[in-house]
């Protein structure tokens, strides 16, 4: 097809539409793009930008960088980064409750609100990443972030004065909520190295994955395939990551204390900052494109300022865009015009009074407006899956409270119970060293589709086994509790029931893992793909977005089951009391039931 730019037919003003349909058919007729690419969404993306190298000059020979080789050092990077996330999600409920003497509930939450923000603020990251300072060094800058809120982690587990006093609190005392709790100023000073830990974790997760996808040329008859799995070998790294979390940082705990076990996630985030910057000339960059936000600002005010506008008006020229086929936002090829949200076209419409006095607030290009458009299209995707992070959330704490009733005991081996998150890392790693063996094989049968299945299939895929895993916590909840009143563990949640496995947790476990892997590996795919090229991270961001949403709203979750279902004045405890063997009613399967929902 050739090339040829955004034109009104000359005819338009001497014959204008006679009807509102048949100018919605001529409205396509003012674009026309020759680079034959993917389409986003099915419609007609077709951006496309050259790498450059860490100068942002072109590279000369792209078969000497990015690749399989510089995704290396990147997955370094993320696991890395994971196992520090996870890490401190998992150990920082339970340091809370032991060493700073918060209650479970109280501690639980904290967390989920460390979760939360250090996810949700990813938008700043993809933000910064996309506007000024491209996905190389907003990791660069953030990484070095996190490993000084990691380092200021490792001081509060290591020297006293951060800590309150330990003398003569025993498990009786922590019962009792008797122990000395920790002054303002300690908290205050654990609150401000955990949050910089994620405003770190923030600046970095939008820009890992896509990143990475940079390195792989999209211009390659192979590049779908690469892209697939790149992004399920990325999910591999963060499982890596996870798992190690959840056994050998643990395992330094018990062992060494609390001070090594967070000193160790500080020393594993400065090697792969090492390795990552070791990697630097291999790499492929992607030009940032200026504020994405102000471009979309720019479409909104112009579409308003417009709005009166008519597509047969006499002044219109036609659909406004740039000579060439390159477009005006640097870091990003021209996107086809699509006849949705027309209401935002008018912010493109080129009237005689735009050729004498330009603005960009008044007139914008087809491609910047097709930018909102896209990101528009894209809400409803992440959005679906904030429930499933609400599950995340609440198996990662309350679960680790269910554990701590239970035998954990395998053969002579004694499991402790922070490791048991391990498990759903196994269950994604086992799928994931399958998926191209047997589930695409499998799938491919049933669907025809090339890869097994879509990416949105694989995010509905995921999003209907994440019920299946909260109906049986559910289920099983009622189960547990009912047997430690019926065995005499009603007042007593720090002794283990011998007799009742804490593997029983494992089916939960494995089900959630195996709707993480395909729910949030298909989603992370879904988003880079049709992100448009100057908006890369904040599609990435998005996925984040949705999880810190679902960490918020699984604290607002627990805060609304604590204060509607517990009576102070009359001894009645709430259904996430510090005991979860006595409360009144089946709270851990109410809570999860409520999720669910």
């Amino acid at each position: 097809m050739g090339s040829r730019e955004i034109k009104s037919p000359e005819s338009l003003q001497e014959t204008p539409a006679t009807s509102s349909s048949h100018q919605r058919k001529k409205l396509s007729v003012y674009f026309i793009e020759s680079d034959n690419r993917r389409m986003a969404l099915g419609r007609g993306y077709t951006g496309g930008t050259t790498p450059v190298n860490v100068h942002g000059k072109p590279i000369a020979d792209l078969s000497k960088t990015g690749g399989w080789i510089a995704a290396l050092f990147i997955f370094g990077n993320e696991m890395a980064e994971r196992m520090a996330y996870f890490g401190l999600s998992v150990n920082m409920v339970t340091f809370m409750f032991y060493v700073m003497h918060k209650s479970f509930a109280d501690s639980s939450n904290a967390v989920n609100n460390f979760l939360g923000i250090s996810q949700a603020s990813s938008v700043l990251g993809g933000f910064l990443a996309d506007a000024y300072l491209g996905r190389y060094w907003t990791i660069a800058i953030f990484t070095t972030i996190y490993l000084a809120g990691l380092t200021g982690i490792t001081l509060c587990a290591t020297m006293k004065v951060f800590m309150p006093n330990q003398d003569n609190c025993d498990r009786i005392s922590q019962l009792l909520g008797s122990c000395e709790p920790a002054k303002s100023w300690q908290m205050l000073y654990l609150y401000t190295v955990l949050y910089i830990t994620g405003f770190g974790a923030a600046g970095i997760r939008p820009c890992v994955s896509s990143f990475g996808a940079d390195q792989f040329d999209e211009r390659s008859k192979d590049y779908k395939t690469h892209l697939d799995r790149f992004f399920n070998f990325f999910y591999l790294s963060v499982t890596v990551g996870a798992i190690v979390a959840f056994t050998l940082v643990v395992y330094i705990q018990m062992e060494h204390g609390w001070g090594s076990a967070f000193g160790a996630l500080a020393i594993a985030m400065g090697i792969s900052n090492m390795l990552f910057f070791i990697g630097t000339p291999l790499y492929r960059h992607r030009l940032p494109g200026g504020s994405p936000l102000t471009r979309v600002a720019q479409v909104l005010v112009a579409a308003f300022r417009k709005r009166h506008a008519a597509f047969s008006s006499s002044e219109l020229i036609g659909l406004y865009e740039v000579p060439g086929k390159h477009s005006a936002i640097k870091g990003s090829g021209k996107i086809a015009h699509t006849d949705d949200f027309r209401c935002l076209d008018k912010a493109a419409l080129e009237l005689k009074e735009d050729v004498i006095n330009p603005s960009p607030w008044k007139l914008c290009t087809v491609t910047q407006v097709e930018e909102v458009k896209t990101l528009v299209r894209l809400v409803p995707i992440p959005a679906c899956t904030i429930m499933l992070n609400v599950i995340l959330t609440e198996f990662l704490t309350l679960s680790v409270q269910q554990a701590y009733t239970m035998n954990t005991h395998m053969g002579k081996l004694k499991l402790p119970v922070t490791c048991m998150p391990v498990f759903p890392g196994l269950s994604i790693f086992l799928i994931l060293s399958l998926y191209y063996s047997t589930f695409v094989p499998l799938c491919r049968r049933i669907t025809g589709h090339p890869r097994g299945a879509s990416q949105l299939q694989r995010v509905g895929i995921g999003l209907a086994v994440s019920i299946l895993s909260v109906i049986w916590a559910g289920i099983f909840e009622r189960y547990r509790r009912n047997y430690a009143i019926s065995h005499g563990y009603e007042f007593s949640f720090l002794t283990a029931m011998p007799d009742l496995s804490a593997y029983w947790l494992l089916i939960q476990y494995c089900l959630i893992g195996i709707a993480e892997v395909f729910c949030i590996v298909g989603l992370l795919e879904f988003l880079y793909e049709e992100a448009p090229d100057a908006m890369k991270s904040i599609g990435s961001a998005y996925a984040a977005l949705a999880g810190g949403l679902g960490c918020f709203a699984a604290s607002i979750l627990n805060s609304i089951i604590k204060s509607v279902t517990g009576n102070p004045k009359k001894g009645q405890p709430n259904w996430l009391a510090q005991n979860i063997n006595t409360d009144t009613s089946t709270g851990l399967s109410r809570s999860m039931a409520m999720t669910m929902r």
